[in-house]
């Protein structure tokens, strides 16, 4: 989908990076069809460095007129000031994809003249090892082939979800915020084998290694995580107790909480800002 198309950021932090390394790694496109604009040139000199990238200094239009595919990859408090600044360049035939949080495709639209072919997308931090879990969501004028370039992009950094944009807010409080529940998992486990006599840095592998591979085999096998939970707790040994011990805690209840939580706090603030 993505051969012979150019492909240009603005903005290019972290998360620019990253989908530039994973589209070259797929080889999706060659570096010279891709393009990155920031203010910061020092992260532009960066780029073309390591990946022999097209770099623009302070030029956004430039990007929207070289590209095919546009990624806003701006804090969301700048995206008006971005989108009525390459108002002019805009086009219904480019395809533009914004990974600003919270930004939904209907409030880019409205700094707009043209009906533009928008998708949001909603990377989370495991991306930067290629690792992330991405859902994406279509704006009213995207064709099921710009749904596939999309993911495609995203897919370069990890596994792709396709949901409408009324969830993206679900996708926030899981996968987005995610992460953050899953180190203080890692973090608990290791204190636990430090109280239990173990080298912090032992204990820390050890807990790390669990969870990574706890759920690669969920992945790779498909199946039901209480399936899985099953073969690992025999009658009457440590994993039941274990469990037991979760259960009394409330560790499924504090878990959905935070979800819930978390998604009624990008509502909110989805709300406040007005996006």
């Amino acid at each position: 989908m993505l051969s012979n198309k150019k492909i240009g950021f603005i903005g290019s932090g972290n998360m620019a990076s990253v989908l530039i390394k994973g589209i070259l790694k797929a080889d999706l496109v060659n570096d010279n069809n891709i393009y990155a604009s920031d203010i910061d040139l020092e992260k532009l000199d960066s780029l073309k460095s390591e990946y022999g990238i097209n770099t623009v200094f302070k030029d956004n239009n430039k990007i929207v007129n070289e590209c095919d595919v546009v990624i806003f990859a701006v804090k969301p408090q700048i995206m008006e000031k971005v989108i009525k600044e390459i108002n002019s360049s805009l086009t219904s035939e480019k395809l533009f994809i914004s990974i600003a949080a919270g930004i939904s495709t209907e409030y880019i639209d409205s700094f707009t003249d043209t009906s533009l072919k928008i998708i949001r997308a909603m990377p989370n931090t495991p991306a930067l090892i290629m690792e992330g879990a991405t859902a994406i969501c279509p704006g009213a004028n995207v064709s099921e082939d710009d749904l596939r370039i999309a993911k495609e992009i995203f897919s370069a950094v990890g596994v792709v979800a396709i949901v409408d944009e009324s969830q993206m807010d679900a996708v926030t409080g899981l996968s987005g915020s995610g992460p953050a529940y899953v180190f203080m998992i890692i973090e608990a486990l290791s204190d636990a084998g430090v109280k239990m006599g173990l080298s912090r840095n032992v204990s820390m592998k050890l807990a790390a290694q669990t969870v990574m591979g706890a759920a690669k085999l969920q992945i790779d096998t498909g199946m039901h995580p209480g399936r899985l939970k099953d073969m690992v707790t025999s009658p009457g040994g440590t994993a039941i107790a274990g469990i037991h011990t979760l259960e009394q805690g409330g560790l499924r209840t504090t878990l959905i909480n935070a979800v819930e939580n978390a998604t009624l706090r990008s509502i909110q603030l989805g709300k406040k800002n007005g996006k």
